[in-house]
């Protein structure tokens, strides 16, 4: 595997962790508001905000994610999917 193909893997790997730490900590924060519904965009901006606060990796994940989803693909039905049953968030750096 030449070094190119292995960084840009890399990178890929990077982005999915930290993907993975935001859908954490927004079903987090849907947790905390009670599983209110309708509120699933919200939650992911907050967390997505919170987790790449200050994280050295914020700009790499925001260049592989920009254009690739709509708010719409975001906000989903109005029962958030974050696609994790699991309501810790320790993972996602969570206060």
């Amino acid at each position: 595997m030449d070094h190119e193909t292995r960084r840009k893997k890399q990178q890929a790997l990077m982005t999915d962790l930290l993907e993975r730490k935001i859908r954490l900590h927004a079903q987090h924060l849907y947790n905390q508001r009670g599983k209110t519904e309708g509120l699933a965009l919200q939650d992911w901006v907050e967390a997505e905000s919170q987790v790449l606060e200050n994280s050295i990796l914020a700009p790499l994940y925001r260049k592989s994610r920009a254009g690739t989803q709509s708010p719409e693909e975001l906000q989903g039905s109005e029962n958030p999917q974050f696609g994790s049953s699991d309501p810790c968030c320790s993972e996602a750096g969570a206060s």
